[in-house]
């Protein structure tokens, strides 16, 4: 039951804390291939310069059209802490990459880059700490357009989707490059400035790290671990089912032995500085004003028992009209539903990405 909840709670943001927390079964997609793109002087929306690493993982074979112009790139985004490794998870990969899936390998060229901060891309754990750049999801989107344009020979996508943080990022390719995708699907997320309870938690989250002493600005010897269990328990509650919770821990024997193992996966698990930034790179974020450019198909889902999105604030219903061919669908909760983490339990909403690939088939 532990191992059950611990799977759970992996998929929440990024699933960076993923780890072994229970046995996948076997994928049966192509492996995927791994590599990184330099993107030289990359200059961030804080003024600073870095010769910038992005590392990615492809599944499949691109292919193009009688122009030379690619026809099935898909790019999926991860959430906040994870990795393109963290959309690997069998819930996840095993339902849509998999012989009839609604991205199955065979027919779609699928990429999963670590984004900027995450993973096995450039992050202030690898060396610069707190004077790495400031950086923001415009530098994010900017540096997956360089990978894809520079690095992968992508001239077109077929789908841009994403969970949590890689689904704010989706709204923001379809008005930062209208012309350059068929159709969107962002996941667990809000077209809004991160503003509320949710920009309250964050910073709630951002502050726990730096008060711990040990943080020391961010130079500390050993990781502090005060500040970044009091930080994972901020980032819990916000991005929990409470039903299944409730479902497994119904004793207090139960809730304190879990509570105890979901705060030490989080702590062990993510870096206090890139923790930092990647809370706080949302800073900018606000596709609000820009709805209107949005051209391609695109189909929001959000589930209802999701209290980093919470339906009662209407904000999708009421944003999604701005959007010319924008539709939202928020999933109602159920024994399936994981919260937040809904976004990676790929058979709750699989037929609706094959509808959208449907409608936005070119002709």
């Amino acid at each position: 039951m532990l191992k059950l909840l611990c799977a759970a709670l992996a998929v929440v943001y990024g699933a960076a804390i993923h780890g072994n927390a229970t046995a996948q079964e076997p994928p049966t997609y192509p492996a995927p291939v791994e590599g990184d793109f330099i993107a030289k002087d990359f200059e961030f929306e804080d003024g600073n310069f870095l010769d910038l690493r992005i590392y990615y993982r492809t599944i499949g074979e691109l292919k193009r059209d009688e122009n030379g112009r690619a026809t099935n790139a898909v790019l999926i985004g991860h959430g906040t802490t994870g990795s393109g490794a963290s959309l690997l998870l069998e819930s996840f990969a095993n339902v849509l990459f998999v012989d009839g899936g609604a991205l199955d390998a065979e027919e779609y060229f699928i990429i999963l880059p670590d984004s900027i901060g995450h993973g096995q891309s450039s992050k202030p754990s690898d060396g610069l700490r707190m004077k790495f750049p400031q950086y923001t999801y415009n530098d994010m989107v900017r540096a997956q357009y360089l990978l894809l344009s520079k690095g992968l020979d992508v001239d077109h996508l077929r789908l841009v989707m994403g969970t949590s943080m890689g689904g704010m990022q989706s709204w923001m390719w379809g008005y930062q490059y209208p012309d350059f995708v068929d159709a969107i699907m962002p996941l667990a997320s809000l077209p809004v400035e991160i503003a509320g309870r949710n920009r309250m938690v964050r910073q709630l989250f951002i502050d726990a790290i730096k008060n711990d002493p040990a943080w020391n600005g961010g130079n500390y010897d050993e990781k502090p671990m005060a500040g970044m269990r009091a930080a994972s328990g901020a980032l819990m509650f916000m991005t929990s089912s409470p039903l299944q919770m409730q479902k497994n821990a119904p004793t207090r024997e139960q809730s304190e032995e879990m509570l105890t193992a979901i705060i030490g996966r989080y702590s062990n698990a993510l870096d206090p500085n890139d923790a930092i930034y990647a809370f706080d790179a949302s800073r900018h974020y606000n596709p609000q004003p820009h709805l209107e450019k949005i051209m391609a198909p695109l189909v929001a889902i959000n589930s209802a028992d999701d209290q980093v999105n919470p339906p009662e604030l209407q904000i999708l219903e009421t944003e999604i009209q701005r959007v010319a061919n924008g539709r939202a669908i928020v999933l109602p909760i159920t024994d399936e539903t994981r919260g937040h983490g809904t976004h990676s339990v790929a058979a709750l909403w699989e037929d609706h990405l094959r509808n959208l690939l449907a409608a936005s088939e070119r002709q």
